[in-house]
């Protein structure tokens, strides 16, 4: 009785001949590679231990790789799924608010703002609900604005 491992992965010729292609070239990114190695352990029969083991990656990847090829077919298998853009934290008015208050008068008993003092204050005037000192630094420096 043959048992079937959960997300078997079956490869057709022409399937284990692209990814000993891939992983022989070396003109891949190295995940590329790395999910091609999986692939052809996990079709000659290894277990996910035995693959972490050989490769040192999560059993966790493992899965993932088998699933997506199950699911999804090679390509996918071997490809990172696009990641969605972040959305901006402040949108053009509020940075433009954020320049202003840079290039106002400190509050009093300080003689320069800081991005602690500029979150604070975004925070403060209700521009936003919070922000972080390094997310202060950064607009700033994509506006070429400086702190003194």
């Amino acid at each position: 009785m043959v048992v079937m491992r959960k997300h078997e992965v079956v490869l057709s010729s022409k399937e284990k001949k692209k990814l000993k292609a891939i992983v022989s070239t070396g003109q891949n990114k190295a995940a590329v590679i790395r999910r091609a190695h999986i692939l052809l352990k996990s079709f000659e029969g290894k277990t996910d231990a035995e693959i972490s083991a050989l490769l040192y990656v999560s059993e966790q990847t493992i899965r993932r790789t088998r699933l997506r090829y199950v699911r999804e077919g090679l390509q996918a298998a071997l490809e990172d799924k696009p990641h969605p853009k972040p959305t901006p934290k402040l949108d053009e008015q509020q940075e433009a608010h954020l320049v202003a208050i840079t290039c106002s008068t400190p509050p009093a008993g300080h003689a320069r703002w800081t991005l602690e003092l500029l979150q604070k204050r975004l925070v403060e005037d209700g521009i936003v609900d919070s922000i972080a000192p390094d997310t202060v630094r950064l607009l700033l420096k994509k506006t070429n604005s400086s702190l003194g």
